[in-house]
């Protein structure tokens, strides 16, 4: 089992990618910002705006962390968003399909909504059926986060701050995190996520961007032509939890080690499939041997020619191709998300890991730092 001190190790070394332009002054002031909205308990919600020097922009919010648009030039040049999201805060309150939020304090799944730390049981909402599910019924997708933007060699930088009190949604521990996002000139969303406790917690933190990289709203996503970066994956049951198990892609439906069309196989004869009404797994990153984020993830949309790499330093990546969505949610432009619409690619560690002993360790200990990055680099083809 690896702990948080070794993960963080790892992630410091992604330093590396911006050694590159270090000599590039830091970029500050230019983050465009304007009212959001108010929640329903009254705080005041802002939607900031990153661009870079090739026109791509991302739009996020303060309101969980959310990425609410990024624009992206097609093989023509023509932009067009390909996040899945709602015109307003609202959709964002109200949604409950985590459109472009920052998940925890867990994401993913903790079986029957408990887990034990230092013998101690800790009760967590059953959100998902009789699981807990990225971060119980408040997490960290409908918090109002601490936003400024901050300096960076690398491109327009985002710091989001938010602290998780002690027994927020059943976690123990005061969980101090910070999240940046930076739009770089070389066509990258980077994430950093960053978190330290006062108590022996359970930490495990994504973002839960649906993409569509024909343009959100503009169809389904089966077209798409996915490659993971991974020999295995860790099946699960009824319910959605791992197994223990490790099972080899080879000779199944989810092997995507080399390019194939979302649609070709997900309606197969594979029970794997049936539970999770198609792709809904975490697959074992093959990482590389090297310090710092490893190739993920590829995807490739034919028509548009664009392009999106993920990279990250965590040992697996969620792929869920929209199984759920069922026309009932009505996204930017009014237009509505249909079974498939989008695509999520979250990277994490595995699912349900604190009850999980054979999985690397999610603990984070007083003293330790959470620390990890993964990048959303997009080109053409």
């Amino acid at each position: 089992m690896r702990s948080f001190g070794r993960i963080a190790s790892l992630a410091v070394a992604t330093g590396v990618l911006a050694l590159c332009v270090a000599a590039k002054p830091a970029v500050t002031g230019r983050i465009g910002k304007r009212p959001f909205g108010k929640t329903t308990g009254g705080q005041e919600t802002f939607l900031y705006t990153l661009k870079n020097k090739n026109g791509i922009e991302a739009q996020i919010t303060n309101y969980g962390g959310t990425v609410v648009t990024l624009k992206v030039p097609d093989r023509k040049g023509q932009l067009a968003d390909v996040v899945l999201g709602y015109d307003n805060l609202e959709g964002y309150e109200t949604g409950t399909s985590y459109f472009g939020a920052l998940i925890g304090r867990y994401a993913n799944r903790i079986a029957n909504g408990k887990f034990t730390l230092d013998g101690r049981i800790y009760t967590l909402a059953q959100n998902n059926g009789p699981n807990s599910l990225h971060g119980g019924n408040i997490g960290f997708n409908k918090a109002v986060w601490d936003a400024k933007e901050i300096p960076s060699n690398e491109g327009q930088a985002l710091e989001l701050r938010y602290l998780s009190k002690d027994g927020e949604e059943g976690y123990p521990g005061n969980l101090s995190v910070r999240v940046v996002y930076t739009l770089t000139d070389r066509n990258e969303l980077k994430i950093e996520y960053n978190a330290t406790t006062d108590k022996p917690t359970v930490v495990n933190l994504t973002n839960h961007s649906y993409f569509n990289l024909a343009g959100a709203g503009s169809g389904d996503i089966i077209g798409h032509i996915l490659t993971i970066f991974a020999d295995s994956f860790t099946p699960v049951n009824a319910v959605l939890i791992p197994t223990g198990e490790f099972r080899s892609v080879a000779g199944t439906p989810l092997d995507f080690r080399q390019p194939m069309a979302i649609g070709a196989r997900i309606n197969d004869d594979y029970e794997q499939l049936k539970l999770g009404k198609g792709y809904d797994f975490n697959w074992v990153l093959a990482r590389s041997a090297k310090k710092g984020p490893s190739p993920a993830a590829r995807v490739y949309e034919p028509n548009s020619g664009r392009v999106l790499e993920v990279w990250t330093d965590q040992p697996g990546i969620q792929f869920y191709s929209g199984n759920f969505l069922d026309g009932t949610a009505r996204g930017k432009d009014g237009k509505t998300y249909r079974m498939r619409s989008g695509l999520c690619l979250e990277t994490q560690h595995y699912p349900d890991s604190p009850n999980q002993p054979t999985f690397p360790t999610t603990v984070l200990n007083p003293g330790q730092r959470y620390q990890t990055t993964t990048v959303y680099k997009f080109s053409t083809k």
